[in-house]
Order: C-alpha cells, then structure tokens, then sequence
C-alpha cells in the first residue's frame, strides 16, 4: 500500500482531510521510517564542492541550513498546505512572526491596510507601531460591516486583514464577500484561521489569498510549543519564504515535530471542543448570573446563519458577561479550582482570562470588551467537570 505522501503519489486531492493530516508531507528517507523523524541540525553536508555550489546557487534542489531549510520544518509545511488546500506554506517562530512576515514580504511604505477592530492584541500593536515606522497605515473597521471594509478602502490599501470568528466576541466575517471586495480594489485578503483551523475552516476555498495561523494553538493542541505559519499561492509564499530566510524568524524542527504530529488528530480534537463548547454555550445562555453569551453556535447569535455557512463547527472559543462588572467576572474567575487561568488558548486544558485586564486591555473600549466578560477556551475535560467549576462563582453571584 502506498501512502499518500509518496513523492510518486500525484493524487492528494483524493484524499479527505483527516486522511491528509495523517499522512501528508511525510517523504520517507532510505531507513523507510513509518513515524516522521526530527532532523535536529544546523546544516548539511554535500559529497563535493559542485554539489553545494549548486545548492546554494538554487540549480538543484536541496537543503542549505536549516534556518530556511530543513526536512522536518517541510513536513509541517506541506502537511498543512494540504490540509488547507494551498500551493505553498511558510513557517515561522510564531503566529506573530507570520504576521510580521507577511507585511514585510508584501507591503511597502506608504501602503494601507484595511482590518477589524476585532484583532488580537499584540496583532494592533504590531500595525501600529511597528509598521507605522515603516510608513504604513493601518485602518479599523467593524469585522461583520462589508460597507464600512469598502469605505474605508483607498487607492493605497494593499492587505485586508480580519481573524474570524473574533476573539472573544465570536463574531463572524462573510469571507466570499471580504474576497471580492480585495479583488475589485486590486487588494489581498488575509484570513487568520487559528480559532477554527482548516477542520472547520478552509478561507482559501472560500476566496482569500492568504491563511494566517498560530500553530501555538489548535495545530498543536496540547499547549507544548510556540510556532505559526502562512499558506497561500507559490508566488506571494516565495516573497514571505524570503523574508523568513533573510530574517530569520523560523520554525525549529523539534516544534515543527510536535505540530506535525498534532495535526494528525486535528478533526477528532476539533469536533469534540465544538461539542463540548456548544453545550456549554447553551449552559451559561440559561444562568441567572449571565447576561449575555458570545458564540455563533447558538441560533441567536447575529450571524448564526453565516457561520453555518461557510464553517463545519463553531469552535471553541466563547464568551460570556456576568453580573457585577469587571469584580462579578474577577470573582466567578478565581472561584474555578480546575479551569487554568490564562490568556492562551487552543488546549486540551480548559482556559480562561478576563480579556478587558489582560488579553484585549490595550483596545477593549474600541473592540467592544465590557468590564463583566469572561473568555473560556473549551477544553476536552468532561463537561459536567467544566460547569460544576464555573458554577461555584456564577451560583454565587447569582445570590446576591
């Protein structure tokens, strides 16, 4: 039996999704290893001065050093350009290092980008003080508002930029449609697809040019190691590929082990912290402590509708406001004896954190973070663990 990876194996779109995060990108070496091995090395060696004079020239294909090149670090990439349905991946240090990558291969002084006030914090600061320096400008608009992206869009806007489903707020972005705004202005769209991952999400199929992720999350799963990546076309990966390789913020290849290797249950992960958020969504919708809950997959959700739409889940990121303000969300956090405190997420682990004091402090008032709101990541504990530990503060609260 062939595996779909085999280099003489030109049929991967035959293959599903769960097949792909098994077994694609993985080219077996000559000790015709099952599992994907680790290449732990700086550099390589050639059998003469020809060989790497043709190497390092690009006339023949091989590895370098592996800040740019390295077996393992490949695997990853071409795994998960499979999984979503890109020509091209390039790895990076981290999900912020992929932004950062991206905006460096494509942008240029005095280009604009147009991107949701939703965005995650570190992501702000990164477009506003950073590459302000570098003479580009950067504009907020309302996610799920087509008419305000269009509005602000001016003959220098050269990036869309949009995370969705938002954090914490779980709010929705019609993807087709941001897609074909950055067409007719001559723009690209880039998609952060970490909270729902191609399991659930594919932004490519649905007309964006670029997928943004922080494989720190959902791709690994487990909380072990920090990474991102981004997938696109050939010809605007090469640009990134050679920021990367000039600048220097590349993936090592332990992590991009580990990364492998959590996407092998990606679907099985996913579709089981969509069932145990929607459960508990519906939960904390019923709590007399509650005032409002934040999660497209409940049916009053706004854009409900779209997020069936255009995804295969709703994820496991929610969020909720309590009674009491930002001391009703303190007490119902420091009540939890199980829950982790913590402003990552993407974990097995249940996490949770108070957005307006650490996550989203810097911008809360414009992206609409009350004082009251609480962020759960859901994790895979058992469910009634994960109510019985929220509803020592929420039962509590309720009381008063």
């Amino acid at each position: 039996m062939q595996d779909c990876n085999h280099q003489e194996d030109n049929h991967q779109d035959e293959w599903s999704l769960e097949t792909l995060a098994i077994r694609a990108g993985h080219q077996r070496t000559f000790e015709q290893e099952h599992a994907e091995p680790i290449f732990p090395t700086s550099s390589f060696v050639y059998e003469s001065a020809a060989e790497a004079a043709r190497k390092f020239g690009g006339q023949e294909p091989g590895n370098v050093y592996s800040r740019f090149t390295n077996p393992t670090v490949h695997t990853f990439e071409r795994r998960l350009a499979a999984l979503e349905g890109g020509e091209r991946c390039v790895a990076t240090s981290s999900g912020m290092s992929a932004i950062l990558s991206t905006a460096l291969a494509l942008l240029s002084a005095g280009d604009e980008i147009v991107a949701s006030r939703s965005l995650f914090g570190s992501t702000v600061s990164l477009f506003d003080k950073y590459l302000g320096k570098l003479g580009i400008t950067t504009r907020y608009v309302e996610l799920s508002n087509i008419s305000a992206w269009e509005a602000a869009i001016t003959p220098n806007t050269r990036l869309l930029f949009a995370e969705t489903p938002s954090n914490p707020l779980s709010e929705i972005a019609d993807i087709s449609a941001l897609a074909a705004l950055a067409k007719r202005h001559g723009a690209l769209l880039a998609i952060d697809n970490c909270f729902l991952t191609p399991a659930l999400q594919q932004p490519l199929a649905l007309g964006a040019d670029l997928v943004i992720h922080s494989a720190t999350k959902y791709l690994d799963g487990q909380g072990r190691a920090i990474g991102g990546a981004v997938v696109g076309s050939h010809a605007l990966l090469e640009e990134v590929f050679g920021v990367v390789r000039t600048c220097g913020p590349c993936l090592s290849p332990f992590n991009a082990w580990i990364f492998t290797k959590g996407l092998e249950t990606l679907s099985l992960r996913m579709n089981a912290h969509c069932e145990n958020a929607l459960t508990l969504a519906r939960w904390l919708d019923a709590h007399p402590a509650v005032t409002q809950v934040f999660y497209s997959g409940l049916q009053d959700h706004p854009q409900h509708d779209l997020a069936k739409q255009q995804q295969k889940g709703f994820g496991a990121v929610l969020g909720f406001e309590v009674k009491g303000g930002q001391e009703g969300a303190w007490q119902v956090i420091d009540a939890t004896r199980m829950l982790s405190i913590t402003g990552n997420l993407g974990d097995v682990k249940t996490t949770i954190t108070h957005p307006a004091t650490t996550t989203h402090g810097r911008q809360k008032a414009a992206a609409g973070i009350a004082p009251g709101l609480i962020r759960v990541a859901v994790g895979l504990e058992s469910q009634e663990d994960i109510q019985r530990d929220l509803a020592r503060g929420l039962d509590a609260l309720a009381a008063h």
